[in-house]
């Protein structure tokens, strides 16, 4: 807006009484600040201020102009600093969306803490498993689980790690028997998670170098609970994030197979609209659950508190 910086100039040249001091004290050239005040009589059709040798002096229109332009600055100042509190303070609502299992058990109970500390936020939670358009949904931020996230439409920034974990229930293992080997997941029943790229396949990387395994089974599903409750019924081997399995694994409910061949690490992702500038609802959202989970999650303590536990019964057995 010309006008509004010409009236910022003339104001200027007003208070320091001279073309010189304003240059100076807005860091512009004297031919600059004298072309702006040229300008803003032209648009105003009237002349502003009288010029000698020796002083300028305000005419009767400069005098009703520098009034009105000492409102509209202020105002405008107003406005600036309205706008930066705004920007500063997460405040309004912010449309969340969550994949099922992880957002009930892990963002969800922490809710009612980062509303605590933004009182003037509003959060729309929305759960499901399947990968949506943020932009079309309407939504601010995601919580997205995977390996490899590249979209050019979205930022992601990763809050904590995550493992995908083979694994089966002693019922079934005593029946089918126990892999010790991905090729032997072959002749398995495996239970599918349908939003995978390629549910079939299952990825590791061991001892010999890459494997891809081809597996198949009686149940497919979206849901990874469901998948985690089939496994511990004893109908299958399952491969799900340690969120999911961590406590079972901890309780012996579920036991971790082909620890020697891990699959690709996964990781948490919050991910939103790419944009020039996050805006503070957003920031803290990521910033609070990125300090909640951290480079430690609570679903990877635990599987570490109970391989500690494990090493050190089989420490005292052999001694």
């Amino acid at each position: 807006m010309d006008h509004l910086a010409d009236l910022a100039v003339f104001a200027r040249v007003v208070e320091q009484e001279s073309f010189s001091g304003a240059a100076e004290s807005l860091g512009l050239s004297k031919s600059a600040v004298s072309k702006q005040i040229s300008r803003l009589e032209q648009r105003l059709g009237a002349q502003l201020l009288q010029r000698t040798t020796r002083k300028l002096s305000l005419t009767e229109t400069g005098r009703i102009v520098l009034e009105h332009a000492q409102r509209v600055l202020v105002e405008a100042e107003a406005a600036e600093a309205a706008v930066q509190n705004l920007q500063a303070l997460p405040r309004g609502l912010l449309r969340v969306n969550l994949p099922m299992s992880f957002g009930l058990n892990y963002v969800a109970p922490l809710l009612p803490e980062l509303l605590a500390l933004c009182p003037e936020l509003k959060v729309d939670l929305t759960f499901n498993d399947r990968t949506i358009d943020l932009l079309e949904e309407e939504v601010d931020v995601a919580i997205r689980i995977g390996a490899n996230l590249a979209d050019s439409t979205l930022t992601a920034r990763r809050l904590a790690p995550v493992r995908s974990i083979t694994c089966a229930a002693e019922s079934y293992l005593r029946k089918a028997g126990v892999p010790l080997k991905p090729d032997d997941l072959r002749q398995h029943e495996c239970l599918l998670y349908k939003y995978l790229p390629e549910p079939g396949l299952w990825r590791y990387e061991g001892p010999g170098g890459p494997y891809a395994v081809k597996v198949s089974g009686r149940l497919t599903t979206n849901n990874g609970d469901s998948l985690r409750d089939a496994a511990i019924a004893g109908h299958g081997i399952a491969r799900l994030p340690s969120f999911i399995v961590g406590p079972d694994i901890a309780q012996k409910r579920l036991v971790s197979l082909l620890e020697t061949y891990e699959p690709a690490p996964l990781g948490i992702y919050a991910v939103y609209p790419a944009q020039r500038y996050l805006t503070p609802k957003v920031r803290a959202f990521i910033d609070f659950y990125a300090g909640r989970f951290g480079p430690e999650p609570p679903w990877e303590c635990v599987l570490a508190d109970t391989a500690r536990a494990r090493n050190a019964s089989g420490n005292m057995k052999s001694a």
